[in-house]
C-alpha cells in the first residue's frame, strides 16, 4: 500500500519526555532511535536487519515495538536493513517519492510506503516531523526536526554546507545531532583518491569539524541540552579532534557534547 500523507497536524498534548539513542553513525551504517514514550521511530536503517535487532536489544528495545522507519536518503548506509526490518515487523516506511524510486532496488517489497514531501510537515501520532532539504549527492536528501509538545530534536548529517535555511530549521532544538565528518588536514593527507577527497569537501559532500563548530556556534541557545557529533569518518577524523573542535563553542551552555560511534550504540539522551 502506498499513499501520500495527510498534512494536517493533530492536537499535541503537554510535552512528554523524549528519548534518543544513536544506534550507529558513519559511512558503514546509520540508525537513530527516538521515542516519546508511546510512539517509537527508527530514523534510517543502514545496518543489516540482524545487526539492527542486536543493537536495539542491547538498549532494551523490542523491534516489534517500533511504529515506523523514517528514511533521510537512499544511500546504502542509511537503508541497508530498512526493507528487512519493515517486512519482519510490519513497519511502515516513511520516505519521499524520489528517494523511494532510487531505493526500491535495495529495499525491495515494502507493504506500506508513506510518502512525505520535503518542506512539508507530517505527523506520526504525537510526533510532528519537518523534513528539510540538504545539500548532498543523493536524489532528494533531507534532514529532520521532530517535535512533540514544546520539545524539539534536530538531525542534520550528510550535508556539504549548512546555509541559513538549515540553520533556521535547526534553531531552538533541545537535542541536536549534527555532522562532523572529517578533519580537513587528515582528509587532505589521507589515503583517499583525489576525486573522493574533492567530493567530500564539496557543497554536496560532508561537513568538516570546523564546519560543525561554526554551525553549533549559530545554533546554541539556553535550552540546548545535548549535542551529538555524528557521521565521523573512520579514516579522516578522530573522536578527540571532533570534540576538541566543538567543545569551546559550547562552553557557555549547559549542553552535553558527545560523539556517535560506528561500532556501538550511544548512551540514552532524554529531553
Amino acid at each position: 500500500m502506498k499513499r501520500d500523507l495527510d498534512p494536517q497536524e493533530p492536537e499535541v498534548p503537554a510535552s512528554p519526555t523524549l528519548s534518543l539513542c544513536m544506534l550507529a553513525s558513519g559511512s558503514r551504517g546509520n540508525a537513530i532511535y527516538i521515542s516519546d514514550g508511546e510512539t517509537s521511530l527508527l530514523i534510517d536503517a543502514g545496518l543489516s536487519g540482524i545487526e539492527l535487532e542486536r543493537r536495539l536489544a542491547g538498549r532494551g528495545i523490542d523491534p516489534a515495538s517500533l511504529d515506523a522507519i523514517v528514511i533521510s536518503h537512499e544511500h546504502n548506509d542509511h537503508i541497508l536493513g530498512a526493507g528487512v526490518l519493515s517486512r519482519r515487523f510490519n513497519l511502515p516506511v516513511y520516505i519521499t517519492r524520489e528517494t523511494a524510486r532510487a531505493a526500491m532496488p535495495k529495499l525491495k517489497k515494502i507493504e506500506t510506503l508513506q510518502y512525505f514531501e520535503r518542506s512539508r510537515d507530517f505527523a506520526i501520532n504525537r510526533w510532528r516531523i519537518h523534513p528539510f532539504c540538504l545539500s548532498h549527492d543523493a536524489v532528494d536528501p533531507v534532514g529532520f526536526t521532530f517535535c512533540c509538545g514544546d520539545k524539539k530534536i534536530g538531525l542534520a548529517t550528510d550535508l556539504g554546507v549548512a546555509p541559513a535555511m538549515v540553520r533556521e530549521h535547526l534553531k531552538d532544538c533541545g537535542i541536536l545531532v549534527v555532522e562532523a565528518n572529517h578533519d580537513p588536514v587528515m582528509l587532505t593527507e589521507g589515503p583517499y583518491p583525489w576525486p573522493v577527497k574533492q567530493r567530500i569537501k564539496s557543497r554536496t559532500g560532508h561537513l568538516s569539524n570546523d564546519d560543525s563548530r561554526a554551525l553549533l556556534g549559530r545554533l546554541k541557545h539556553p535550552g540546548l541540552t545535548h549535542v551529538v557529533l555524528a557521521h565521523l569518518s573512520l579514516e579522516n577524523n578522530t573522536c578527540e579532534k571532533a570534540l576538541s573542535a566543538a567543545a569551546d563553542v559550547l562552553n557557555d551552555t549547559r549542553a552535553t557534547l558527545s560523539v556517535a560511534r560506528q561500532d556501538c550504540c550511544g548512551e540514552w539522551l532524554c529531553l
